[in-house]
């Protein structure tokens, strides 16, 4: 795949060489064409499947965050927005196939975790729900739509994805009277599976919907994921805008306002705690039930990525709070440490990872919701020197030697730094507005549990 855009790759980083240094240029070229080179697969229906990278399975989320450097360029190269439309379809078809699904085969051939106690397929890699994999796949085919105008991707099975997703976010509402879902993984760590026999922690409704896995396909301890109910109700706004442009279905329409409603009353009412030393900032779970989960994820969304999905802008007041509290040693996955050269590295981990490890894509989100350019550099620089002489980015790297690091091959932490050299340069085309909202009377939740 590589080959057949090999014009478009060295055009796009020629672009970027003349706007950066070398280092820089050198490193996106070979992150750029990473992906495009290693994870993509055709399949008999026209579709792309597209690998995370080292696992060999296709994540609805991972596929893509791996194309948003490619999607600024789609308006101008019409084999790209091919390319983006082909794994559009691909999301959608799995979307149908299984909307409580995280990640897929290529083939129906019962790879992956089959052993998991849950309603199994053979074309499942992996069915750990998580309420953010069914919102890449709306963000991605809006995001296709809206930069080159086409609207193939959004046909009537789009609408059935569209429909099954609100279905299942009006189910997970109620999450102990109303869902089916249950999963339960064995000899494995606790972050793997989830308690009560598959049904999660307790949870009283709360208007947002519920989700039984984090981004990073960790286990949520509080089952709102206020992140994923955030990025939810962005991509509800999508669907109204394409069902009432592109479908001509009001009906669609009005579900996905009204749910994205709900989900925004829940999250002003449930979401918003009172710290000590940096006033209210949003939590990253809560239960309903009075649990509350302050610490942010380095896997997106997260509360550091709000302006990036389209929540926030780099501004607002509530926003920076949190940020402000996020980047603090008052967050449990905030890591700093000294490299071996002497410079400070500072930046967000994950519970997912070992302790002290930094990762690149929480580094760039930073940068990327921003406006302070001396930041954006100072973070691409501790970047490109803690590669670890790879020439490509990792998961996650330890904050005093990055030479110890995790996954040496991850598509979605390259394409991330290729977003955040395309945003120094001016090269971005994806700019989401913030989520309009209506102001919701709210009292500050004061009882927190300690993460």
């Amino acid at each position: 795949m590589a080959q057949t855009h090999s014009a478009f790759i060295h055009s796009v980083a020629e672009r970027v060489r003349a706007r950066t240094d070398e280092a820089t240029a050198a490193m996106f070229e070979r992150c750029f064409e990473n992906t495009l080179g290693t994870t993509l697969r055709e399949m008999p229906d026209g579709t792309l499947f597209m690998l995370t990278g080292d696992i060999p399975a296709m994540w609805l989320r991972d596929s893509t965050a791996q194309l948003a450097p490619y999607l600024h360029f789609a308006a101008e190269d019409r084999a790209i927005s091919d390319m983006i439309a082909a794994v559009s379809r691909r999301q959608i078809d799995y979307v149908l196939l299984d909307p409580y699904a995280n990640a897929f085969n290529a083939a129906a051939d019962g790879s992956g975790h089959q052993s998991d106690l849950t309603e199994q397929s053979p074309w499942v890699w992996e069915r750990k729900y998580e309420v953010d994999s069914l919102c890449y796949p709306v963000q991605l085919a809006h995001d296709l739509w809206m930069l080159t105008g086409r609207t193939d991707h959004l046909g009537e099975p789009f609408a059935r994805a569209a429909r099954a997703i609100i279905a299942l976010w009006r189910t997970e509402q109620d999450h102990e009277v109303r869902s089916t879902y249950r999963f339960q993984r064995f000899d494995c760590p606790p972050t793997d599976t989830l308690v009560r026999d598959g049904r999660g922690s307790e949870t009283a409704p709360t208007g947002m919907t519920w989700s039984a896995f984090r981004p990073s396909d960790d286990a949520c301890e509080y089952g709102y994921n206020v992140p994923g109910n955030m990025f939810a109700a962005v991509e509800l706004r999508h669907i109204e805008a394409i069902a009432t442009a592109v479908l001509d279905d009001p009906e669609l329409a009005a579900s996905a306002r009204d749910l994205r409603g709900d989900i925004e009353r829940g999250i002003a009412q449930h979401a918003v705690v009172d710290t000590p030393d940096h006033g209210p900032v949003y939590a990253y779970e809560v239960d309903g039930r009075g649990g509350v989960l302050l610490l942010d994820d380095a896997n997106v969304p997260s509360l550091l990525s709000l302006p990036l999905i389209g929540w926030s802008g780099v501004d607002d007041p509530l926003y920076l709070a949190t940020r402000s509290w996020i980047l603090s040693d008052a967050n449990p996955t905030f890591v700093s440490g000294t490299l071996p050269w002497g410079e400070e590295a500072r930046g967000l981990g994950s519970p997912h990872t070992p302790a002290g490890h930094i990762w690149p894509i929480g580094l760039c989100i930073e940068a990327l919701t921003t406006d302070d350019q001396s930041e954006k550099q100072r973070i691409l620089r501790l970047l490109l020197e803690t590669d670890a002489g790879t020439g490509l980015m990792h998961e996650s790297f330890l904050a005093t030697d990055p030479s110890v690091f995790t996954r040496e091959w991850f598509s979605w932490a390259n394409a991330m730094f290729c977003e955040l050299v395309l945003d120094i340069t001016g090269l971005r085309a994806v700019k989401r507005e913030p989520l309009k909202r209506e102001p919701l009377s709210r009292e500050p939740l004061t009882e927190t549990r300690p993460a």
